[in-house]
C-alpha cells in the first residue's frame, strides 16, 4: 500500500506550471505526460538513469565490484543469532572498500510508484502518496531509498489536465504516476545491505540518496492521448 509522505502546508503563493519553479520546494513539481524512456530529455545531461535492472547492476558492478555471498551471509536456520554480525561486519567492510570510488559522486536517477491523491488548491496541485519499487537483479532485491526532506510532494498541472484527473479521481478510478527521483550518494551510508522480512535469504541493496530533484510522470491512462 502506498503511503503519503510529508503532509504539510505550504506557506508560499504557486503559480501556473511552468512559472515559478526555482521558488518551489523540492516536492513540488509539475506532472509531466512524457515516457521514462524520454527522462533524458529533462534531466542534467550528467545523470545516470537507473530504472531497469541492466543499469542497477552495471551502476552496482562499479560500485562493489561483486554480489555477496548472500547464503554464506545468511547461514543456516531461520534464528542464527550470529547472522546480525555478518551483515554489519558485510556493510562496514563494503563501506570501506568504495571509499574514494567516483561512483559515488555521480549524479544518479531512480523511480519510485506515486498515486494522485486529492487536489489542494492552496498548495497548487495534487498531493502525491509515494511508495518503493523493488527491482530484481543478479546482486539480489534493489530498492532504491532516500534522505528525508521536509515539504508536500505535490504534483502540479495545467488546468485542462486537473479537470480531467479530478473527475477520474472523483470516479474512483486510482492515477498512477511514476516518481523519478535524481541525486546523489550519501557517502557515510551509501549502500546497505540486508535480507528481506518476507522472503527468507533473500538479499536486499538500498542505496540511500540524498535528492536534488523530482520529476513527477503520469502513466498511460486508457483515454490518453500519449502512450
Amino acid at each position: 500500500m502506498l503511503v503519503l509522505w510529508g503532509i504539510v502546508a505550504l506557506f508560499l503563493t504557486v503559480g501556473p506550471v511552468g512559472e515559478g519553479w526555482a521558488e518551489d520546494p523540492l516536492g513540488v513539481r509539475p506532472l509531466l505526460t512524457i515516457a521514462p524512456k524520454d527522462l533524458h530529455r529533462i534531466l542534467p545531461p550528467d545523470s545516470h538513469i537507473l530504472i531497469d535492472p541492466r543499469s542497477i547492476e552495471q551502476f552496482l558492478d562499479a560500485l562493489d565490484t561483486s554480489p555477496p555471498d548472500w547464503g554464506l551471509v545468511y547461514g543456516h536456520g531461520h534464528h542464527n543469532p550470529e547472522r546480525d554480525e555478518r551483515l554489519f561486519r558485510l556493510n562496514r567492510e563494503r563501506d570501506a572498500k568504495r571509499a574514494g570510488n567516483p561512483v559515488l559522486t555521480q549524479l544518479i536517477t531512480f523511480v519510485w510508484f506515486g498515486e494522485l491523491s486529492r487536489y489542494d488548491a492552496e498548495a497548487g496541485g495534487f498531493h502525491v502518496a509515494l511508495g518503493p519499487e523493488f527491482t530484481p537483479t543478479r546482486w539480489g532485491v534493489v530498492r532504491f531509498k532516500y534522505e528525508y526532506f521536509e515539504g508536500d510532494l505535490v504534483a502540479k498541472t495545467s488546468a485542462p489536465l486537473r479537470d480531467e484527473l479530478e473527475l477520474r479521481l472523483a470516479r474512483g478510478e486510482p492515477v498512477d504516476i511514476i516518481v523519478a527521483m535524481t541525486g546523489r550518494l550519501i557517502p557515510e551510508e551509501s549502500l546497505l545491505y540486508d535480507f528481506s522480512h518476507d522472503q527468507e535469504g533473500l538479499g536486499v541493496i538500498m542505496p540511500v540518496v540524498k535528492l536534488e530533484r523530482i520529476d513527477y510522470l503520469l502513466r498511460p491512462h486508457k483515454s490518453d492521448p500519449f502512450h
